[in-house]
């Protein structure tokens, strides 16, 4: 057997969006798993790694995010957004339109969940909030909702909680991804698509996987920043957390505990971090951290280091002794 052919390159514009950092936002067909359809974007794309954020089960369909470059460092913003889904629950005994209508009030608003037994993560129950649960439409014992809910919530679980507080129990039959955060599955694509727009990439038409391959931006400004300071711009860059002293702007809002994004004074992405305080109690925050930088996303190359630049003067020469006599 002889290798296969290398692969043509990218045009520039290709090549660069990659190395500054894209997502893919993919609609996940039923079968593959996320870490299959996450390792063929890769080949497709010819980069040595990808990542994921929010795994769908095998059989779940729907919308997927795929990072590369320097957004795999980004993956953990995507984890916080609202995830929207369409789910298709039957239940196992007659229920009035009624009592259906009346529990799936109830399940608005923060929940108890427990993961299912095959769930990725430890089985620790846990609250998650539901912050939209609606019926779209019903036959006889199958009906289908529209449910956007916090990161890490499971509808699975939730067909089931449903179905207990009805008395007739209930399962989960099909489930799609429609949304996460502001981006819906109007902007995904499938891994056809994908493969066909980088073949005309490598073929000389580049626009087509460009438009593909969403820059890093896009993610980032959904989230509070803070502005830096140049020596401040810099120690984050070298791995310090964040000071008072250290900011020049916080253009929106922010609370405690809540993940923001320091730029620097021209806008550039530097680190992501966690808030130690609230926004609004900056003004009195004199001394100690107040933002846990817990990511950088630049080369700290980039920022020499500015805090020993400023020296103190020199002091003076001591006067000369007098020459010996005699």
């Amino acid at each position: 057997m002889t290798d296969a052919a290398p692969l043509p390159p990218f045009p520039d514009a290709i090549a660069q969006r990659i190395r500054e950092g894209s997502f893919l936002l993919l609609d996940k067909p039923r079968g593959p798993s996320s870490h299959q359809v996450t390792a063929w974007a890769r080949d497709l794309l010819g980069v040595p790694s990808a990542g994921h954020a929010g795994t769908l089960d095998p059989n779940v369909s729907g919308l997927l995010w795929v990072g590369v470059g320097p957004a795999l460092k980004l993956l953990p913003l995507l984890l916080e957004f609202p995830k929207r889904y369409v789910a298709l629950v039957r239940l196992h005994g007659e229920v009035p339109d009624a009592a259906l209508a009346r529990v799936l009030e109830e399940f608005k608003g923060p929940v108890f969940q427990t993961p299912p037994v095959r769930s990725a993560v430890k089985r620790e129950r846990r609250v998650r909030t539901i912050h939209q649960l609606t019926l779209l439409e019903r036959e006889r014992d199958r009906f289908l909702i529209d449910v956007v809910g916090d990161s890490g919530t499971y509808v699975r679980t939730l067909a089931v909680d449903v179905g207990e507080a009805l008395g007739v129990d209930a399962h989960l039959e099909e489930l799609r991804r429609t949304g996460t955060g502001p981006f819906t599955e109007a902007a995904s694509v499938t891994l056809t698509q994908l493969a066909d727009a980088a073949h005309l990439a490598r073929s000389g038409s580049a626009e087509f996987l460009l438009a593909l391959l969403h820059p890093i931006v896009e993610v980032w400004r959904e989230f509070p920043s803070v502005v830096l300071k140049e020596s401040a711009t810099s120690a984050v860059a070298h791995g310090a957390d964040l000071a008072r002293a250290g900011i020049l702007a916080t253009p929106r809002a922010f609370t405690k505990g809540q993940s923001v994004v320091l730029v620097d004074r021209h806008g550039e992405l530097v680190a992501i971090g966690e808030a130690l305080v609230d926004s609004s109690e900056l003004a009195g925050h004199r001394h100690g951290w107040v933002v846990d930088a817990k990511r950088v996303l630049v080369d700290p190359a980039r920022y020499p280091p500015l805090w020993g630049s400023h020296k103190a003067p020199a002091a003076p020469a001591p006067p000369a002794a007098d020459a010996p006599t005699g």
